[in-house]
């Protein structure tokens, strides 16, 4: 494992036509602008609003005590999590297209499922997150359709009992799809907007081309459409040169940081900046000779991460291992070594996403049950993860 920062480089790209497709039978339809920047222009970066959390947010590092409270067992291929409040906790389901909820006595039902979900290879219902309070509360799902992967959101609802998923309204379809490198991870922001994130779907050098929506992370607001302060006028993507990137998540300072699946050498974890460019597939891992990339701030051995979902607890990053089956932590130093740290190796299996919660625990799904884990006896499981401020 090799850890360090450096300082972020912004690249300007060309930009194409881009096209946002409407969705297919059976939701309804619906018109999306075709966006027409010009040909070439350099990006304008813009920072990345402060979170404004209601309450004093966690700050310090943090750790795992190895208390693991599982809470919903026997979830199949489940790939994202995403908490509805007292209601409990929603997970999307990838072969099945379902999303089920895990109430708060720990039982188990699906509320519904997402239309047009073609699984297949990596494919299939992936991210999920909510967006909105009280009757305005919508779940956005990402996933593979028979011609392309798209983000739809639907309305929950009723409570409790009674939750369920209303119609599927379109917000950005015509995303590039393939067997693997589908990434699917979508989250908003603290400053309201919806991420996603985008695989090269095997087109490798298209991930360098802002033309191309494969290889990026883009966003959008919660309509599908591309915000103004975006750092390529008229488009969604917010940065490129990514192979997988199948996590997000923003510590209390308002720094966005991203998980991404290497190739044979380097996974990484790196922090966003608008407009910048990560190398893919010119460079992976750190590479101090190209000023025009940014290098992680971590990276390890792929077969020690393969990283997917991650969230951040007071100034600790965590990261879900795959490849690897364990948990990652990551303290980022500014100006320093970044520390990492790994938790329940040889213990879960596969691990899928992380998710912070309100009271300062993790919540974590396994992934054994995925066609490349070895399903254990109940996987795959909903755990919750007790931390507590790092000693020392």
């Amino acid at each position: 494992m090799s850890i360090r920062r450096t300082s972020a480089a912004l690249a300007a790209a060309a930009i194409t036509m881009l096209v946002l497709a409407g969705c297919e039978a059976p939701r309804p339809e619906r018109t999306v602008a075709t966006a027409t920047p010009p040909a070439s222009m350099s990006p304008t970066p813009t920072p990345t609003p402060n979170s404004t959390p209601a309450a004093r947010p966690l700050t310090g590092p943090y750790t795992p005590t190895g208390e693991l409270t599982p809470l919903a067992n026997d979830l199949a291929a489940p790939w994202s999590i995403a908490p509805v409040g007292t209601d409990g906790i929603l997970i999307s389901e990838r072969d099945s297209g379902q999303i089920v909820l895990v109430d708060p006595a720990g039982q188990k039902r699906a509320i519904g499922g997402v239309g047009g979900v073609a699984a297949a290879g990596e494919g299939g219902l992936l991210g999920i997150a909510v967006h909105g309070d009280g009757a305005e509360r919508r779940l956005f799902a990402y996933f593979t359709s028979a011609d392309d992967n798209r983000v739809v959101s639907c309305a929950l609802t009723g409570a409790g009992a009674s939750l369920a998923l209303g119609p599927a309204t379109e917000v950005i379809s015509g995303l590039p799809k393939a067997s693997n490198h589908n990434g699917g991870r979508i989250a908003f922001g603290p400053d309201g907007m919806l991420y996603v994130t985008t695989g090269d779907a095997n087109e490798r050098d298209r991930a360098q081309d802002a033309g191309y929506l494969g290889g990026k992370i883009l966003r959008l607001d919660a309509s599908g459409s591309v915000p103004a302060d975006n750092p390529f006028p008229g488009s969604p993507v917010y940065s490129l040169g990514h192979r997988n990137p199948q996590g997000i998540a923003w510590g209390a300072d308002g720094t966005m940081y991203a998980a991404e699946f290497g190739q044979d050498t380097w996974d990484e974890l790196n922090i966003i900046v608008p407009g910048a460019n990560y190398g893919w597939p010119t460079v992976e891992g750190v590479d101090d000779a190209d000023a025009r990339f940014v290098a992680p701030i971590a990276q390890w051995a792929t077969d020690d991460a393969s990283p997917s979902g991650i969230a951040v607890v007071g100034n600790t990053v965590f990261m879900a291992g795959l490849g690897g089956e364990r948990l990652w932590t990551i303290d980022p130093v500014e100006g320093a070594d970044s520390q990492t740290r790994e938790f329940f190796g040889g213990q879960l299996g596969r691990i899928r996403d992380v998710h912070a919660t309100d009271d300062g625990s993790l919540l974590l799904i396994t992934n054994n049950t995925d066609g490349r884990g070895e399903p254990r006896s109940g996987d795959d499981t909903l755990y919750r993860v007790t931390l507590a401020p790092t000693s020392g």
